[in-house]
């Protein structure tokens, strides 16, 4: 049973968030894969780019950062050199410059040592479904999909819990910013220097690197050296420390990147429990090693990081096209994981999916997700959870999703539970 029906006309403007409103249109990215898999696109207010639609390129081209390059921007808006200075992050590099700096931080996200988170956010799902399953009827994405992660991005970075809503609301300021609901007021119409130079463009930036600098300031009057920001802010081999300007990028793509895309797939996977009974019946069902096959599925089907952008660094030519020095590509993850050269009945759910060689985490390259085995445990240990807890689960109301061609997913969802008469937790 198919859960999510396109409904676009086949001709979407991708540029257009509007486009995005009912969810991706994936009648026009499968126009695209088959007819035109390197389309040249109307960019609206920003320069025209090409897009790369079919899975097979995507994970060819991704892995390419010689030809195409992040270090002009990965995000579809044109900037000048100046202001690819003042709001880049690793994101925004190659190697060897990018792997100097994962390098760095990458071993607060490695899968040993998110292992060891997994008790501390066994207990959070229990937490934070005791709340929500008690009230009956619920907005599956403000009381559950919302709350696991912007609660593990306190244990991460280390932030006290009444802090943490207030985080997680200027992160979606600025990764969210097309969508009215969460764009900060400030934001349009001004072209002011100091907006321009911010990440994502956005004041919500100011706010979120004030905030770090003081929790870095107490951090170390304390000679507190645990969590991820005390890690960053050391000095490498060569005694080289990353700068403010750095800093602060970086608090606000943990902020942002590191909560809503692990959001965006839980509320995927609630939909999907809600509209098909048979989902939960099969997860209640499910050992260890199906609970992880199902998470991967449940991944697939979310893609919440719908692209990136590259910028090709020479001319090259592809499915004849040409493709010229500076011109922008768009990766479109999202259209590769529902290409049915790779995924037999991609638009069907299967838990049992395997192998499921899907790029929810932008697979192939260097740039892959840092917080990819974080996102998997949280995925997996609420799906566990909420199987050994509901009879059932259903929609009540009207789903939205968010107005982005970047990231995108279901931001609320109505929905009601029958609890088990025991439970677990």
């Amino acid at each position: 049973m198919t859960i999510f029906r396109p409904a676009d006309s086949g001709h979407a403007v991708l540029s257009d968030h509007d486009s995005f409103v009912n969810g991706p249109p994936h009648n026009t990215f499968a126009r695209m894969r088959r007819e035109d898999p390197l389309a040249r696109c109307d960019g609206g207010e920003y320069k025209d780019y090409w897009s790369l639609t079919r899975y097979q390129d995507i994970m060819t081209y991704n892995r390419n950062f010689e030809l195409l390059s992040s270090a002009r921007g990965i995000r579809l808006e044109d900037q000048n050199y100046e202001e690819y200075l003042a709001r880049r992050t690793f994101q925004e590099t190659d190697p060897p410059e990018h792997t100097r700096v994962r390098m760095l931080v990458g071993k607060a996200f490695s899968r040993p040592v998110i292992a060891e988170y997994e008790k501390t956010i066994r207990d959070l799902c229990c937490e934070i479904l005791d709340r929500a399953l008690s009230l009956g009827e619920f907005d599956g994405v403000k009381e559950v999909a919302r709350q696991l992660p912007m609660r593990m991005l306190g244990q991460i970075i280390g932030v006290p819990d009444e802090d943490l809503d207030w985080l997680v609301t200027k992160g979606d300021e600025l990764i969210a910013s097309f969508d009215p609901e969460y764009a900060s007021p400030l934001v349009e119409g001004d072209d002011s220097d100091e907006y321009r130079l911010l990440p994502f463009r956005s004041p919500a930036s100011i706010e979120l690197y004030d905030y770090a600098k003081q929790l870095i300031e107490n951090k170390a009057a304390r000679n507190d050296k645990s969590g991820v920001l005390s890690l960053i802010t050391q000095p490498n081999e060569n005694g080289e420390v990353i700068s403010d300007t750095e800093f602060r990028n970086f608090f606000c793509l943990i902020v942002s990147a590191g909560n809503d895309t692990t959001r965006y797939t839980i509320s995927a996977a609630l939909h999907a429990l809600a509209n098909q009974p048979e989902l939960l019946e099969q997860l209640q069902q499910a050992d260890e090693k199906s609970f992880n096959i199902a998470t991967e599925e449940m991944l697939r089907w979310a893609s919440p990081t719908m692209h990136f952008r590259r910028t090709a660094m020479r001319d090259f030519e592809l499915h004849g096209k040409r493709v010229k020095e500076g011109d922008k590509v768009l990766l479109w993850f999202v259209s590769g994981n529902r290409d049915d050269e790779q995924f037999a009945n991609p638009f069907n759910i299967n838990l049992d999916r395997n192998p499921n060689r899907h790029m929810a985490f932008g697979q192939g390259g260097p740039h892959v997700c840092l917080g990819m085995w974080l996102a998997r445990l949280e995925v997996r240990l609420l799906l566990q959870t909420l199987a050994e807890r509901v009879k059932s689960i259903r929609q009540v109301g009207k789903h939205e999703f968010l107005r982005s061609n970047f990231v995108g997913g279901i931001k609320k969802l109505p929905l009601a539970v029958e609890l088990k008469a025991s439970q677990v937790c």
